[in-house]
C-alpha cells in the first residue's frame, strides 16, 4: 500500500497494510501518520519530488524482507514510489494508492503489471 489516506481507509475496513509509505502530506498539507501502534518495522528515505531516488529503490527491492506491518517515512515525496513497489511486490500482492482528486486504484501484481511497471521506469532513467 502507498499513501497516507489510503492506510486511513483500508484502517476505517479493518484492514491493516504490510507495507505503509508516506510523506506525511496530502496535497501540500501536513497530516499525522495512522498506524503508529500498528507497525513493527519503521524505515526512511529521502526522495526528492518527482523522482525515485536509487536509495528509495534499492531500499523498495529489498524491503519485503522486513517484519510488516512496515512503514516507509519518505522524507520528500512518495508519490512515484509505487512504482518499484510493483516492481518488487509479491506476487498476487494488492498494491493500493490515492490517485488525487480521482479516488483509490488498486493492482494486483501479476507478471503483466511489472512489465508494464518496468517499461514506464526504464523511460525514466
Amino acid at each position: 500500500t502507498v499513501g497516507d489516506a489510503t492506510s486511513e481507509l483500508l484502517l476505517a475496513m479493518g484492514l491493516t497494510p504490510l507495507l505503509h509509505i508516506v510523506d506525511g502530506q496530502e496535497k501540500r498539507e501536513r497530516r499525522s501518520l495512522p498506524l503508529a501502534d500498528l507497525i513493527n518495522t519503521e524505515l526512511t528515505v529521502k526522495n526528492n519530488p518527482g523522482e525515485i531516488s536509487s536509495e528509495s529503490f534499492n531500499l523498495i527491492k529489498d524491503i519485503f524482507q522486513q517484519k510488516p506491518p512496515i512503514r516507509l517515512l519518505v522524507d520528500g515525496e512518495e508519490d512515484l514510489l509505487v512504482l518499484p513497489v510493483c516492481l518488487f511486490a509479491p506476487e498476487n500482492s494488492v498494491v493500493m494508492y490515492g490517485q488525487p482528486n480521482e479516488g483509490l486504484v488498486i493492482a494486483e501484481i501479476t507478471d503483466e503489471v511489472r512489465e508494464k511497471v518496468q517499461k514506464i521506469v526504464n523511460q525514466m532513467k
